[in-house]
């Protein structure tokens, strides 16, 4: 089945030129074009497409705006952020939105389909240490949570004490294979672990379950 993708950019030659790369693959389609947050949010709720490639930085309603009400109202909708420079708080503000991931606009043709294959798949794309770079380097823009001082955050309630190492060791930019290493686990044994914290976290992929370890303090920024 052919990956669904709205491509969501105010400039008419740049969503000419993802157009072109998109049709020409015998696995995806396009399933419109938006020039505005308004318009993204309007056709993915018409067309539910499995992918939003999603410019930020638009007039009115932005992409961040965007991002979030499409994450809230198209569930099974993924979106990947266009930004310009990989440590931009735009991308921060739209993996905490719900973005799966972001994407270099400079990016080569391969790692644009890569990243849209990817994310259609379930996978986040962003590179995790990058993930934890940018984190780290917009922490201090995070609001603290409604519990009271010292309380710990609830959503981190359900996670067992393995679960919330697996977490940590996620926030610190760790692949899988490489905290099994450091834990002295199995590969598959992670990968379960990640999938449960996910679960109980309720989000939708890793990125999303770093934004809440940085987010309820269980990680400090560096």
């Amino acid at each position: 089945m052919a990956i669904d993708v709205l491509v969501v950019d105010d400039q008419p030659l740049l969503r000419m030129a993802f157009t072109m790369v998109l049709g020409a693959q015998d696995d995806m389609s396009v399933a419109g074009e938006a020039d505005c947050g308004e318009q993204a949010v309007r056709l993915a709720e018409l067309t539910r497409p499995d992918v939003v490639l999603m410019d930020v930085r638009m007039p009115g309603m932005d992409g961040i705006e965007a991002t979030r009400l499409i994450a809230e109202r198209c569930p099974d909708t993924r979106v990947l952020i266009l930004t310009t420079f990989d440590l931009d708080e735009y991308a921060f503000a739209g993996l905490r939105a719900g973005a799966s991931g972001f994407l270099l606009k400079n990016a080569l043709p391969a790692e644009l389909l890569a990243a849209i294959r990817s994310v259609a798949a379930g996978d986040a794309v962003v590179a995790p240490r990058i993930t934890r770079r940018l984190l780290e380097t917009f922490a201090h823009r995070l609001p603290e949570h409604d519990a009271a001082p010292g309380a710990e955050d609830p959503r981190l309630g359900g996670l067992t004490e393995r679960e919330r190492g697996v977490l940590v060791e996620m926030a610190r930019g760790l692949s899988n294979a490489e905290i099994a290493a450091r834990l002295q686990l199995s590969d598959a044994t992670i990968k379960t672990h990640v999938s449960r914290v996910l679960a109980k976290l309720g989000v939708r992929d890793r990125v999303q379950a770093v934004v809440v370890a940085y987010e309820s303090r269980l990680v400090q920024p560096l």
